[in-house]
């Protein structure tokens, strides 16, 4: 919801604190006297500066002389809220002076207006209703990201450092008691999450401090980290240790059990139903969810009628491959779901077998980065690892996901992948999973943004879901009908295409349950029947989109707009067409809207045009 872009660890916050670590990781460019350039770049950092847990993320100044926030977290309050709203009303109301004469400004500049632009509109779209979504539920809010921060972020480098985590432990009872006044302020907006995301979030929070503060994760995971810290005897090690331990029993404990008696007294009187709809003003709402998430002014019925026909379409490439596979008995998804549950398809559900499936992974990731050269001009600098998701936010986590690497090389790219149960993914659903996350998907996208020089580091990092999404999604098919990846796999390909079964799947049920009130069962029952995926996956994906309204329509919108500009690109350009040429340009000026991506696109299709 709009409320999550603008406080809190936010998308906003997440694009000023890049540009603060490039300008302290020695980035000039900001300081030249270019005016849009300088201008954003300003305004992005005064958006930034407010969250000590986004200027950790990067890991470029943590233990330098500029170091102020590593002992410290984010404000999570209203007023907080407040000042970073009138912080873009002041950006943007500042941004026209610098980009009012287009004529004296080069391509990346104009670029750079109509981004920015685009992005804060977008933002302040919404500023009205802030009070509208669900402060805290079972994928969101400090209660699951602030431990996994902690226990991964937190750099670990020096004596100080460590003894500031502890700080930053206790930190987070503060956070959590201003997020419990943000849940109530909401509840009295009449904006009180269904009663099985209530569940969830109850369920997970449980799940978190059920263990004694000792067996914690932000105390077990203590002792390794602090082995080889300079300076830190194993006295001093032993005391942070404990004082971790006590800090987690005597503050976080408490202040998670006055979260969950919160959400437990909020479920006495919650509904079941599914939809946004549900809320004041939902209609309006999820309107403007979709606009901010597709970057299209498609309406809900636009988005649902495009959903069913790709729906359609892509049951028939399901079908054909099982029909030759001799797979003929039932219901596509039927014969879908009797190799997803085939044990001899899956990695055994155990410490093993988990090794097993990251070893497979690791052997997909090196295949395709042989063939990437002939693909891309440009190879991630930076390596991409493939890890476990923390086994305390499984249970509510996606499938996968990419973390970016650190700006500073301190960090590689990660694709996490949930083992909760392996029969989750079993082995010909894994290709198209590392694809679209790793190479050639985020991991080449987000690592070639990182790389535009002399741009404001807005461009290097913007989020636009719609862009970012839809090159993943468009990268599982260049991966296979372009590179080839599913040659002698046609298990593999029927996994893609089950893939793109769920991101179109996702286009029917979000707008059911938001547009068409679909309740939450219907909306199960549909993308269980569509896509053959186990009931317990579909749950959570189910229940992901009824807390991130239009969220999940980005990724079909994306890959169907840069499919159409590469169809256009590839009729008006016959054989001079350059697949190469045509993913650097689409990767080369980073994230953006569609429909601005389809202009700078038609106009890099005309310049290749022999003799232009």
């Amino acid at each position: 919801m709009r409320a999550l872009k603008i406080v809190g660890i936010g998308l906003l916050a997440i694009l000023g604190l890049a540009i603060v670590a490039g300008l302290i990781g020695a980035t000039v460019y900001w300081w030249k006297p270019v005016g849009v350039n300088r201008y954003v770049n300003k305004q992005m950092i005064r958006l930034a500066t407010d969250s000590p847990e986004l200027l950790t993320s990067i890991g470029a100044i943590d233990g330098t002389p500029l170091d102020f926030h590593s002992g410290k977290l984010g404000s999570y309050t209203r007023a907080q809220q407040e000042l970073s709203i009138a912080k873009l009303r002041e950006a943007r109301a500042g941004l026209d002076a610098y980009c009012d004469e287009p004529g004296a400004l080069d391509r990346q500049e104009r670029l750079t207006c109509e981004i920015t632009a685009w992005f804060l509109d977008d933002q302040l779209a919404g500023a009205d209703r802030a009070e509208n979504g669900y402060p805290i539920s079972q994928l969101s809010g400090p209660q699951v990201d602030l431990p996994s921060f902690l226990t991964d972020q937190h750099k670990m480098t020096s004596p100080k450092l460590a003894r500031r985590y502890v700080q930053r432990v206790g930190e987070l009872a503060r956070v959590l008691d201003e997020t419990g006044v943000r849940v109530d302020e909401a509840a009295a907006n009449g904006v009180v999450a269904p009663d099985f995301v209530l569940e969830k979030t109850i369920q997970g929070m449980r799940s978190f401090i059920e263990p004694a503060p000792a067996d914690n994760p932000l105390v077990t995971t203590l002792p390794d980290r602090l082995v080889g810290i300079d300076g830190l005897p194993e006295a001093e090690r032993a005391e942070i240790v404990s004082e971790t331990e006590r800090v987690v029993a005597e503050q976080v404990y408490p202040a998670y059990e006055r979260l969950i008696a919160q959400q437990e007294r909020l479920l006495e009187a919650a509904t079941h139903e599914a939809g946004i709809w549900r809320i004041p003003d939902g209609e309006a709402i999820y309107a403007e969810a979709l606009r901010s998430n597709t970057t299209t002014d498609m309406t809900p019925d636009e988005v649902h009628r495009l959903g069913l026909s790709e729906v359609a379409r892509i049951e028939g490439g399901m079908a054909a491959i099982l029909a030759a596979e001799g797979l003929t008995a039932g219901s596509v998804s039927e014969r879908v779901q009797a190799l997803m549950t085939d044990p001899d398809r899956q990695f055994p559900n155990t410490d093993e077998g988990r090794a097993e499936m990251i070893a497979y992974l690791d052997e997909l990731n090196d295949k395709v980065m042989e063939k990437a050269p002939g693909y891309f001009e440009t190879i991630p600098p930076q390596p991409v690892e493939i890890v476990r998701v923390p086994a305390f936010s499984e249970a509510s986590a996606p499938g996968g996901y990419y973390q970016q690497a650190a700006l500073d090389g301190s960090r590689p790219g990660r694709f996490y992948i949930n083992l909760a149960n392996t029969a989750d993914n079993p082995r010909w659903t894994l290709p198209t999973l590392l694809y679209h996350e790793a190479a050639p998907g985020h991991h080449f996208q987000i690592s070639r943004a990182q790389l535009i020089k002399d741009v404001p580091l807005l461009r290097q990092f913007s989020p636009f879901s719609a862009y970012n999404e839809g090159w993943a999604l468009y990268a599982e098919r260049l991966a296979a009908e372009d590179m080839g990846m599913y040659e002698d796999d046609p298990l593999g390909d029927l996994g893609r295409l089950q893939a793109e079964m769920f991101r179109a799947v996702r286009l029917v049920v979000d707008t059911g349950m938001h547009a068409k009130r679909w309740s939450r069962e219907e909306a199960i029952d549909y993308m269980a029947e569509k896509t053959g995926m186990t009931r317990d996956e579909v749950t959570r994906e189910i229940e992901r989109y009824v807390v991130w309204p239009g969220q999940a329509t980005a990724y079909k919108s994306g890959q169907l707009a840069i499919l159409g500009i590469r169809a256009e690109a590839e009729e008006a350009l016959g054989a001079d067409f350059d697949l190469r040429a045509f993913n650097e340009a689409l990767l080369a000026d980073g994230s953006m809207p569609l429909g601005i991506l389809e202009e700078k696109m038609r106009a890099w299709t005309a310049e290749q045009r022999p003799g232009s």
